[in-house]
């Protein structure tokens, strides 16, 4: 009997295998005959999501508010407080730890508070998961990526072209200059360093032209193939970066204090069903505006403006 029922056994785990591989083998027909979607997913680096206008926020993105009345906007989001183990997570599905971004990316000699010598904080993708750009390619896309990486800077085996993606333009590191990239956060083409002598670059801009180019050469190359793109930009990311004329924009809007500004957004964002008006707003332990001297409020109202600037840049 029991040598039965191990037979048995053995004959439906035969019929399984067989099912999954014709399951796979349709699966891969059906890619290839199906309508497959191109897909662009747009990162902005160290940004409050109530910022923007579709959120309730008062800097302009005309632009993103457009795409969110016309589309889907979630309500509940998730992230791992720093951009490198988020970034290790939005690319690979699984927990940062997982994929060996516990903390931040730094070579394994590095044992002051970003390495320990554990493969969850091993300071770099972990070759033993995928990230959604190489499981794309094998679906048959073209994948492409312009902004920042910042999910290896030591080891290029964990560059993206060595993790899925067929083109790459920007930053490898955490952070530069936006308007002149230079040692050691140079920006890199593919595997190669190229050097920036455009007096009127700005990596918000670069980054956007390179994206078009590169969907613009995929669809020209074959209108067949589907794309995927990763535009990963470094803005509102330190250091805060913006041209002059887009700073002017907001000189003087922010003069009235974070307090009242917290408390505008929240209102908005009851009144667009957002929040349930039942949540109250967090408890308010941050420096009194008021206790600030003329000077200081300046300086405060410049920072925020710089920095909606580079939203604003973005969006445009």
């Amino acid at each position: 009997m029991s040598r039965d029922i191990a037979s048995l056994k053995k004959l439906i785990l035969i019929v399984f295998t067989l099912i999954s591989l014709i399951g796979c083998e349709s699966n891969k027909k059906r890619y290839q005959k199906s309508d497959r979607p191109n897909i662009i997913i747009i990162l902005s680096d160290d940004m409050g999501y109530s910022d923007i206008t579709p959120y309730g926020g008062e800097i302009n993105t005309p632009n993103l508010e457009s795409l969110a009345l016309n589309g889907i906007k979630f309500t509940q989001f998730y992230n791992a407080a720093r951009c490198c183990p988020t970034r290790a997570s939005l690319l690979t599905g699984v927990y940062p730890h997982e994929a060996g971004v516990g903390h931040m990316t730094n070579p394994p000699s590095d044992m002051n508070g970003h390495n320990y010598g554990l493969p969850e904080y091993q300071g770099k993708l972990s070759s033993n998961v995928v990230t959604i750009s190489e499981v794309l390619k094998q679906a048959g896309y073209k994948t492409l990526m312009s902004g920042k990486w910042h999910l290896s800077f030591f080891d290029k085996n964990q560059w993206p072209l060595q993790r899925g993606f067929d083109k790459f333009y920007g930053f490898i590191s955490g952070a530069g200059n936006y308007f002149k990239p230079d040692f050691p956060r140079f920006i890199f083409e593919g595997n190669e360093k190229i050097d920036i002598k455009d007096e009127n670059y700005y990596t918000t801009d670069a980054f956007t032209d390179k994206a078009i180019q590169f969907i613009s050469e995929a669809i020209t190359d074959n209108k067949e193939s589907p794309f995927f793109l990763y535009l990963s930009y470094n803005a509102p990311h330190w250091p805060l970066q913006a041209p002059k004329s887009e700073i002017d924009k907001y000189r003087g809007k922010y003069l009235n204090g974070w307090k009242n500004l917290r408390q505008q957004r929240y209102n908005r964002m009851i009144e667009m069903e957002l929040i349930d008006p039942k949540w109250n707003l967090s408890y308010d332990d941050i420096v009194s505006w008021e206790s600030l001297d003329k000077p200081k409020q300046k300086e405060m109202d410049l920072r925020m403006a710089i920095y909606a600037a580079m939203i604003d840049r973005m969006d445009q």
